[in-house]
């Protein structure tokens, strides 16, 4: 059986959030990832869209038996796209990608500008770090739109269910980046999310 696989840009890069096998590193032509506001929560989600000039790097691994269920109720926000001919990798036979990006009904307004969970964007990093290393990490951010809004710092206190114990040396790669994008950092959650508590991971 030819399994699918899927293409990994955000939380998925790094693979102590997955078990899943033949993972990676590869590349996808033709998208640009961005920050997207729902009205499912009041925090940021990374999603992909549609760019002809961007080509980001990621993690792609085998979905066994083609079984999307676990994957699809993890990406639950997200509509599960075919992107097989726009990836670049270096497995030895072709097979099918597919690419998760937020489901266009789920976007709030524009204006809406939820902060991002700084314990997921640690997550994003460190797997980037480990599979692309810092260039990798530059990359990311370069090739990630929506850095307007806050970024809440939640490391003490981790809303995303999938956080992970970064290094010092990452924690200081995360927040140089911040930094240099002049990312507003906040440590007072905005009143909408006072009701948010940590998730169980599915």
């Amino acid at each position: 059986m030819n399994h699918p696989f899927f293409f990994g840009y955000g939380s998925l890069v790094n693979r102590a959030t997955h078990d899943y096998p033949s993972a990676t590193p590869a590349s996808v032509a033709g998208w640009r990832r961005v920050w997207r506001h729902t009205g499912l929560r009041p925090v940021a989600f990374l999603s992909v869209e549609p760019c002809a000039t961007t080509e980001i790097s990621g993690l792609i691994a085998q979905v066994p038996g083609g079984d999307w269920a676990a994957l699809d109720a993890r990406e639950a926000a997200y509509d599960r796209l075919d992107a097989t001919h726009q990836v670049r990798h270096d497995l030895p036979a072709p097979a099918p990608v597919a690419i998760y990006s937020v489901a266009r009904a789920h976007r709030a307004r524009t204006e809406d500008r939820h902060p991002i969970l700084l314990s997921y964007l640690d997550v994003v990093v460190q797997g980037f770090a480990r599979e692309h290393g810092e260039a990798g990490v530059a990359d990311f951010f370069a090739t990630t739109d929506g850095w307007d809004g806050p970024v809440y710092d939640d490391r003490e206190n981790p809303l995303y269910p999938r956080h992970q114990i970064l290094s010092a040396e990452e924690r200081a790669l995360v927040d140089e980046h911040l930094t240099r994008r002049k990312v507003l950092i906040i440590d007072e959650a905005p009143a909408l999310m006072r009701s948010v508590q940590p998730l169980p991971a599915p």
